[in-house]
């Protein structure tokens, strides 16, 4: 299951004479084969990670396991890197099928070496 079968997305678009209003980052939680899948979706930075930390913290507290589906991820910087970190640190972190920005940022940093980077969420959860 994606995160894209579990939340529905949000259109954005700009309004003439409006700004630009970015997509809003959204998580959702699921248990997946004996492990916590956390869905993300949306643009995260510092100004949007809370709710995505705090679902990682909640995970990484209650399952040995825990998947990030990153697949809905459409911009993370080093917020997001590290927060990746120290839930690895609490738990068996996956992050499963992140897009080519967030892969190019794991490459760059050396973190793809550290984190377990899988394809899919069943390949991460079962795995």
């Amino acid at each position: 299951m994606s995160v894209d079968g579990a939340v529905e997305g949000r259109q954005c678009g700009t309004g003439e004479g409006r700004p630009r209003v970015r997509e809003q980052a959204t998580v959702v939680q699921y248990e997946w084969c004996g492990a916590r899948v956390v869905g993300a979706r949306g643009a995260y930075d510092m100004d949007t990670i809370a709710p995505l930390a705090e679902a990682l913290h909640t995970a990484s507290t209650a399952y040995p396991k825990v998947v990030l589906d990153a697949s809905g991820i459409t911009f993370a910087d080093s917020t997001v890197l590290s927060l990746l970190i120290r839930t690895h640190q609490a738990a068996d972190l996956r992050v499963a099928a992140p897009p080519q920005q967030l892969r190019r940022l794991l490459q760059l940093t050396g973190a793809d070496t550290l984190l377990k980077v899988m394809s899919t969420v069943d390949e991460a959860a079962t795995v």
